[in-house]
């Protein structure tokens, strides 16, 4: 059974090419500060960015850190690239969007056309949210925050469910809870929650697990790797049968800050989504049989039975008269039990392709 979300226009199903996020975050306030402009114009730069190399998603984070950590929540990131030790401290850094920003950014996502997203984690982000997006995105932090993922589950959108640090009786849970909410738009996606992960750590055979344990769902992976140059962690996850990637975004990779280390910037994504087409072209169809750009090689690079030797009229044909060579216009080598003993009604010279037509038909089958 074909498997199929919709998001907008966009069709996402187990045979199309992948949907990409650039997941932005909210590493636009230090693109801001960087480039002496405004957050909301920072964004912007990253909405344009992320559609003009090719994405079909841009990603956001709406939260205010007093609903989403305690005081007395350490980090868990790699405090050698990001030096907050409170979680409570970094998303506070970070929280200043106001809800017509939010609207702002959308309006201009869709001029751009790039669908707008951003992931919620509180139940006011999720009704103001609602009429911005067409699909949701639950964090792996929320994965057990069943009463959180039943409020995002009634909307009836599609939802991508990050499953970063779970078990598969977790997901099983989460994903009962949007179920019996009359929701089974899910796209299950495969997550490591290290910042950064480590190649090693990555994992995407998980993504096989997932297919197996969730066969009625689309399987997607979110990516925490360090980019590399040829961007294959992306792309070996799509051979592996994600449809949705997605990887945090910034403009500048050499920037201070929580994501931007981690993340891709344009030209890696022009590189994935590149690595995207090419992997489009070269798997092709799926039915095996011969192209038509083959018909000729089918027909002048196999072989025929051809006279090893002048054949006079009137020889039976013995199996040291006959040799197989190329081209692929006379009689098959596979019909040699065909030919052996009959005779021949022609000269045939040395090395001339047999065909039906130098033999007698009596005693033979085509």
């Amino acid at each position: 059974m074909r498997k199929i979300i919709k998001i907008s226009k966009k069709e996402i199903s187990d045979t199309t090419c992948p949907f990409v996020i650039a997941e932005a975050g909210v590493n636009y306030y230090d693109i801001a500060k960087a480039e002496d402009i405004t957050p909301i114009d920072a964004a912007k730069l990253m909405v344009k960015a992320a559609a003009d190399a090719g994405a079909d998603a841009i990603k956001f984070q709406t939260y205010k850190a007093e609903n989403l950590a305690s005081k007395y929540s350490p980090a868990y990131w790699d405090v050698a690239k990001e030096n907050t030790r409170s979680q409570y401290e970094l998303f506070k850094k970070y929280d200043k969007f106001r809800e017509d920003e939010y609207v702002e950014l959308a309006r201009y996502a869709k001029e751009k056309n790039i669908i707008f997203m951003s992931t919620p984690f509180d139940n006011a982000a999720v009704d103001f949210l609602d009429d911005l997006m067409h699909v949701f995105k639950i964090s792996s932090s929320d994965i057990t925050n069943i009463p959180f993922i039943k409020y995002i589950a009634r909307k009836q959108k599609p939802i991508f469910l990050s499953t970063g640090a779970s078990t598969i009786e977790e997901i099983k849970e989460a994903v009962s809870t949007i179920e019996r909410e009359g929701n089974s738009q899910i796209v299950i996606m495969h997550c490591i929650l290290n910042y950064p992960t480590e190649y090693k750590n990555a994992n995407l055979g998980m993504i096989k697990h997932l297919e197996k344990t969730f066969p009625d769902y689309l399987i997607g992976y979110s990516d925490h790797t360090l980019p590399d140059s040829n961007m294959l962690v992306l792309t070996t996850a799509v051979l592996l049968g994600a449809r949705v990637i997605e990887k945090h975004f910034t403009l500048n990779k050499s920037l201070k800050g929580n994501d931007h280390y981690h993340s891709m910037d344009v030209e890696d994504l022009r590189k994935f989504v590149d690595n995207l087409e090419l992997l489009e072209k070269i798997i092709g169809k799926e039915l095996k049989e011969p192209l038509e750009s083959e018909l000729s090689a089918r027909k002048y690079a196999r072989r025929s039975l051809v006279a090893k030797c002048f054949i006079s009229k009137g020889t039976k044909i013995t199996n040291d008269l006959l040799a197989s060579k190329r081209p692929g216009i006379g009689i098959s080598p596979k019909d040699l039990c065909k030919v052996l003993g009959v005779e021949t009604i022609k000269d045939i010279d040395t090395d001339e392709v047999i065909t039906w037509r130098h033999l007698r038909g009596d005693g033979w089958i085509k």
